[in-house]
């Protein structure tokens, strides 16, 4: 049911008003339909019942007919109260008397009508058995409709259906009579739908009109909002639709002016705390060479080389967000591949299973300072053999760094990506940096539009991997 219900907002303003536009028209059907069915009370069923009534009040006294009778004929002594003979028809304008039913019982029969009629006959003080009322449409080529008053013939045929009515009169006979019925409901069907779909038209097209116009200048605002970098000079949204949206496109406008200026502010910040660092640092490190103990002179090396690498860690994650490298097209099996051999020729136990080309469109020194962050936490934690994988299939990429070190526990795997997290508190340098080397990754695999997950390995260990979507 959700699928078929539009998500845009002229798709929903438009099935908003046809639904309100139908249940107003279901309301009006209701009441004309009671409205033809009250006139049409009055036109037919009160005439019918008025000459019901006066054709019972002509029949009199109870009638014995004789078994040579014809069927039809009232029986008191074979005449009619004119003198003449045969089929007797009481005085109140096409209402027979015979002795039985004439309707037929296949026939449907209609209950509302049979109710209307009884009570008709009821008020008028006449006591009556059985009711049969039905409507059977008019054969144009019926021969009595030739032997009929053309006036009355040519009006029955253009109404198209005839009421056949029998009023049982205990103990005497049936009144029978016929008479034209109007098939209303059929015109009045067509001519609702008629209306309704000229309401259809005249409301529902100014309606999507008027949400495409606003709609329109939102679809671009939204994509604006999807596809905005605070590095890419793109232009500002056209401010166009009704007043509304136009403010709502300004406010965008001007805010995205002024999260670019923040983000320069910030750079220029970021680019002064890291020089100002760097000098102290490299002041330090001058300094340290005049120290005689060549063991502190090299921990001192450590800790200022550990404060730099810090810093340029932090400093990156920072600026992630607005990288001066450009997106280019990198054999991604080579990068990795020259990745492993730098670890290699520091003597660590690193292997690369040989992949085919593939060639990605990324950042080539983000995401190889990607995949560096994770060896060196495999090589590091993994107190053994690190393997570094490449698949692919037909919508992504998978890198996938192995090792077979003690794991994660499955509650912490997510939480290591936080910068600034390390599952080793002492904080001793031995043991691991800042914590920002999983956190860093993260970034610029998600600036590449991937992800990066971990997992335990069965046996033991712990699988890095970034998927990255096929370009």
């Amino acid at each position: 049911m959700t699928r078929l219900f539009p998500r845009s907002l002229t798709g929903q303003i438009a099935l908003l008003v046809a639904v309100a536009l139908f249940v107003a028209q279901a309301i009006n059907f209701g009441l004309l339909v009671r409205e033809r069915q009250n006139a049409r009370f009055a036109q037919v069923i009160v005439p019918t019942v008025t000459r019901l009534i006066d054709a019972a009040e002509r029949l009199g006294t109870p009638i014995n007919p004789r078994p040579d009778t014809p069927a039809g004929a009232d029986r008191r002594d074979g005449r009619d109260r004119d003198g003449r003979d045969g089929r007797r028809q009481a005085r109140g304008g096409r209402v027979d008397f015979v002795p039985a039913n004439p309707i037929p019982a296949e026939l449907g029969r209609r209950a509302d009508i049979e109710r209307d009629l009884r009570r008709g006959l009821t008020d008028g003080g006449v006591q009556v058995g059985q009711v049969i009322a039905v409507v059977r449409p008019i054969d144009p080529n019926r021969p009595l409709l030739k032997r009929m008053d053309p006036a009355r013939a040519d009006r029955m045929r253009r109404l198209g259906a005839e009421l056949m009515i029998a009023v049982e009169l205990p103990g005497k006979g049936w009144l029978s009579l016929s008479s034209a019925w109007p098939r209303s409901e059929r015109a009045l069907i067509w001519q609702l739908l008629a209306q309704t779909l000229i309401l259809y038209i005249v409301v529902l097209v100014p309606v999507l009109w008027a949400g495409h116009r606003i709609a329109r200048p939102l679809r671009k605002l939204a994509a604006a909002a999807s596809a905005f970098h605070p590095n890419d000079d793109a232009d500002p949204v056209e401010e166009s639709g009704p007043s509304d949206v136009r403010a709502v496109i300004a406010a965008y406008n001007s805010l995205s002016t002024r999260v670019t200026a923040m983000l320069d502010e910030k750079d220029r910040m970021l680019g002064a705390i890291g020089h100002d660092l760097r000098t102290p640092l490299a002041a330090l490190r001058v300094r340290i060479e005049s120290v005689e103990d060549e063991e502190d002179r090299a921990r001192m090396a450590d800790t200022i080389d550990e404060m730099n690498h810090t810093l340029d860690d932090i400093l990156s994650l920072a600026r992630l967000g607005r990288p001066s490298e450009p997106a280019t097209d990198v054999d991604l099996s080579a990068l990795i591949d020259a990745v492993v051999e730098d670890f290699r020729d520091l003597d660590q136990d690193v292997t690369f299973e040989e992949a085919p080309r593939l060639r990605m469109h990324l950042r080539p020194t983000l995401m190889r300072r990607a995949v560096r962050n994770l060896i060196e936490n495999a090589v590091k934690y993994g107190g053994g053999a690190t393997e570094v994988r490449l698949r692919s299939d037909e919508r992504h990429v998978r890198i996938e760094v192995c090792d077979r070190g003690p794991g994660i526990p499955p509650e912490k795997l997510e939480k290591v990506f936080d910068p600034f997290t390390r599952l080793e508190e002492s904080r001793n340098r031995e043991t691991g940096g800042a914590g920002l080397g999983l956190a860093l990754a993260r970034a610029i695999v998600r600036d590449a539009s991937g992800e990066i997950g971990l997992a335990n390995r069965e046996g033991g260990g712990l699988v890095a991997t970034i998927t990255l979507p096929r370009s």
